[in-house]
Parts: structure tokens; sequence; C-alpha cells
């Protein structure tokens, strides 16, 4: 098993920054793909930015060129730099890993429990 613990949201200000932190409390055997996604009251789960096996990243288009998601393999934690925050940026973020703990695992989806951010006009 894999659990994931979001940090580092908060309430900023439009034009802010902020870097969320996903750790893991474990070094994940692989992965398919990991990112972050974000739900704000009454919508839909979205994806905000991910990056697959291979390195390739993708990024809804609300936040091309402000968020950039990074990991540190080294640490077990992934990283979502949101800069330039938008109200419409207020949701709770989540952290996702589809992958394996490890060489004895099924494949699953792993879910962190959610860290908020709150953008103000």
């Amino acid at each position: 098993q894999v659990q994931l613990v979001e940090s580092g949201g908060g309430l900023v200000q439009a034009g802010g920054s902020l870097r969320l932190s996903c750790s893991a409390s474990r070094t994940i055997f692989w992965f398919n793909t990991m990112g972050w996604y974000r739900q704000a009251p009454g919508k839909q789960r979205e994806l905000v930015a991910g990056i697959t096996v291979g390195g390739n990243t993708k990024y809804a288009d609300s936040v091309k060129g402000r968020f950039t998601i990074s990991r540190d393999n080294a640490k077990n934690t992934m990283y979502l730099q949101m800069n330039s925050l938008k109200p419409e940026d207020t949701a709770v973020y989540y952290c996702n890993v589809d992958g394996r703990a490890d060489s004895w695992s099924r494949r699953e989806n792993y879910w962190g429990q959610g860290t908020q951010v709150t953008v103000s006009s």
C-alpha cells in the first residue's frame, strides 16, 4: 500500500503563489501516471497537471504557463508550483498515483486526502 499526504495549501491573494507537496509513504515500484487533481464546490474533479512514466507532462488549459508539476524521486515527493493564482483556482487539490507499490502488488489508483487552496480576489 501507498499513502499519499498533501501539504502546502492555504489562503493566498490573487496573483500570489503556492507550492503543494505530495509525499508518498514509500518508494513506488512503478507508476503509469501521477498528477494533481482539483475539485471545486459543485464541480467534478478535474486533472490539473500530470506526468507519465516517460516524463511527458499534461496541464489543464486553464493552468498552462502558471502551474508546474515536478518530482523529487529521492524524497518520494511530487510538487505543484502554482503561480499567478486566480480566484477560480480555489478548490481542494488532490494528488494521485496510478501505479504499483511493489513487484507483488497489483496496479492501483492511490489518492491523498486533499489540501484546500483558497484564492481571494
